[in-house]
C-alpha cells in the first residue's frame, strides 16, 4: 500500500507549487521523490507505475477546481464531479507514466527531466490541448518566470525538472552536475531580477475593467441578471475622469448579441463617447458563437471577434447531438453540439491611441499559440473571462497566473476583465499593476503600459523549449550509454 501511497502522496506535494499556494520549492522537492522512484523502479512497468501514479496525485490536487463547474447546477450535473476529476487526473498522469517509461530506459534520472518536458508539451496540443497546471507554472513569481519571454512556460518547467533531478542527484551524492545545475539556474535569477523595469504610464490611454462578480448559479437566472447588467452600468458611468476603454468580461449581456439593440442604447447613455469591449453570445446562421463585440463612441457594434478554442465538454461535446440524445451536453452550451468555432484569431482595431487589441476569451489565455499573433503585432492583448465556473479557491488564481505569463511570453500588456475576477492590468514583465480581488464587485481605471519589442518566444514558440527537451534527451542517451560502457569494461 505505502508503494502506491508514496508517489500519489509526493505529486500532491508537487501541486502545492501551483496557484493559490505559490510554494514552488514543494514541487522542486516532490518531483525530486519521483526522480528517486524511478531510480528504484524494477522495470519499465514499475517506472511508467511510479509516473502515473505521481502525476495523478499532482493532478488530484493541481485540477481539484474542476468540480465547480459541476456544481452549478448540481441536479443535472454533480453526479459527473469526482468522475470528472479522477478520470482527468488519471488521464492526464498517462503522460507522466510514458515519460517515467522512457526515463528508464534511457536509463539516468536526468533523461526525466526531458522525457516528462516533452509528454507536458504533447498534453499542451493533443486532443486540442490542456497546458494547465505545468510544472513551469509554479514559478510566475520568482525571477526566472522572465525566461518565459524567451523559452515559454514549457521552457519553464524544463528548469523545474532540471532542479528535481539535481536534488536527487545530491540525495544520490552526485555533485558535479548538482552543482553546475544549481549555478545555471542562480544566474538565470539574478538575470530575472535585473530584467523588469519601472513603468513609465505618463499619458497612456487608460482602460477600466468592470467586474460584476455575477456567480455562476445567478448569472442567467431572471430575477439576478438584472442586478448585475445595473451594476456593470453604474461602474461603467462612475468616476469623473473618463478612460479610454472600458472593457466588461466574457458573456457580459443577458440578451444574445443579436437581439441587443436596447441594451447597447443603455450602455452607450452611461459609457458616453468612451468605446466600449464586451462579451456575449450570438447567432449566425442557425450557430451559436462565444463573441467579444467592440461599441464604437456612437455606442453602435461593430468589430466582432468569435471564439476559436473551444472547451471540449465545456463548451461543446465531440459527437453533440448524439450525446444530447443521452441527456450530455456542454457545460456551458445549450443544447447539443454547444457552441460554434469561430474562424481564427483576429485583431480589434481600437483606434491610433489604443492600437491593436488580441482579444482572448477566457481559457484561449491558457495557450500560447492563441497568444500570438505576429504580423501585424499587437499592442496588448485582451482578455474576456467568466472565471466564475472555476470556483473560488485555486482555478481563478490559476488562470491569472497564466495570463501573467502570456504577457511575460509575448512581451505585451494585457488587460484582463473577469466576471468574478481577477480583473486587473498586467505588464509586460508580468507583474499586476492594477487589480479587483476574486469575489468582489467593482471597476478599476489603470494605464496601457507600453509594448515591448518582439521577444524570442513571439518569434518560436514552444520550438526552443522543444528543442532544448530533445538536447537534453540526446545528451542522457549518450552519457548513460557511456557510462555502462565504462561500467562493462
Amino acid at each position: 500500500m505505502l508503494r502506491l501511497a508514496l508517489p500519489l502522496g509526493l505529486g500532491a506535494l508537487a501541486a502545492l507549487g501551483q496557484a493559490p499556494f505559490g510554494l514552488w520549492p514543494l514541487t522542486i522537492l516532490g518531483l525530486a521523490g519521483g526522480v528517486l522512484l524511478l531510480h528504484r523502479a524494477a522495470s519499465l512497468r514499475a517506472a511508467a507505475l511510479s509516473g502515473w501514479l505521481l502525476g495523478t496525485g499532482y493532478f488530484l490536487l493541481a485540477l481539484v477546481w474542476i468540480v465547480q463547474p459541476f456544481l452549478v447546477d448540481p441536479l443535472r450535473y454533480g453526479w459527473m464531479a469526482p468522475f470528472a476529476l479522477v478520470f482527468l487526473a488519471g488521464g492526464l498522469a498517462l503522460f507522466w507514466g510514458l515519460a517515467f517509461a522512457l526515463a528508464k530506459r534511457v536509463g539516468n534520472g536526468w533523461a526525466l527531466m526531458a522525457t516528462l518536458t516533452l509528454a507536458e508539451i504533447l498534453r499542451g496540443y493533443l486532443f486540442t490541448g490542456f497546458p494547465w497546471a505545468l510544472p513551469g507554472h509554479v514559478l510566475v513569481d520568482t525571477p526566472l518566470a522572465q525566461l518565459a519571454a524567451i523559452i515559454g512556460a514549457q521552457g519553464l518547467g524544463l528548469i523545474v525538472l532540471a532542479l528535481s533531478v539535481a536534488l536527487a542527484g545530491l540525495a544520490q551524492r552526485h555533485w558535479v552536475p548538482a552543482v553546475l545545475t544549481v549555478a545555471v539556474v542562480a544566474a538565470a535569477w539574478i538575470w530575472g531580477a535585473q530584467r523588469p523595469e519601472t513603468l513609465d504610464l505618463q499619458g497612456r490611454p487608460v482602460l477600466r475593467m468592470v467586474q460584476p462578480n455575477a456567480p455562476q448559479h445567478q448569472k442567467w437566472d431572471p430575477d439576478y441578471a438584472p442586478v448585475f447588467f445595473r451594476r456593470s452600468l453604474e461602474f461603467t458611468a462612475a468616476g469623473a475622469q473618463r478612460p479610454d476603454l472600458i472593457v466588461w468580461p466574457e458573456t457580459a449581456l443577458p440578451v444574445l448579441l443579436d437581439e441587443a439593440e436596447r441594451a447597447y442604447e443603455i450602455i452607450h447613455d452611461a459609457s458616453g463617447p468612451v468605446p466600449l469591449v464586451l462579451g456575449g453570445e450570438r447567432l449566425d446562421g442557425g450557430a451559436l458563437y462565444n463573441s467579444a463585440v467592440v461599441l464604437g463612441a456612437d455606442g453602435l457594434p461593430g468589430q466582432v471577434y468569435d471564439k476559436h478554442h473551444l472547451v471540449p465538454f465545456g463548451e461543446y461535446i465531440p459527437l453533440g447531438d448524439l450525446a444530447a440524445r443521452f441527456g450530455i451536453h456542454g457545460l456551458a452550451a445549450k443544447e447539443g453540439n454547444g457552441f460554434a468555432a469561430g474562424p481564427g484569431p483576429r485583431l480589434l482595431d481600437l483606434g491610433p491611441r489604443l492600437g491593436r487589441a488580441l482579444p482572448l476569451i477566457c481559457y484561449e489565455a491558457v495557450f500560447p499559440n492563441d497568444a500570438s499573433h505576429p504580423d501585424p503585432r499587437p499592442d496588448f492583448l485582451l482578455q474576456l473571462t467568466n472565471d466564475a465556473w472555476f470556483g473560488t479557491f485555486s482555478g481563478p488564481y490559476q488562470h491569472l497566473a497564466q495570463a501573467r505569463l502570456r504577457a511575460i511570453e509575448q512581451g505585451l500588456p494585457l488587460a484582463r476583465a473577469a466576471n468574478t475576477g481577477v480583473s486587473g492590468m498586467i505588464d509586460p514583465w508580468g507583474r499586476v499593476t492594477a487589480q479587483i480581488p476574486l469575489g468582489q464587485a467593482g471597476w478599476v481605471d489603470a494605464p496601457l503600459p507600453k509594448a515591448l519589442p518582439a521577444t524570442p518566444f513571439t518569434r518560436w514558440g514552444d520550438w526552443l523549449a522543444l528543442g532544448l527537451a530533445v538536447l537534453g534527451l540526446v545528451a542522457s542517451t549518450g552519457w548513460a550509454r557511456t557510462n555502462r560502457r565504462s561500467l562493462s569494461r
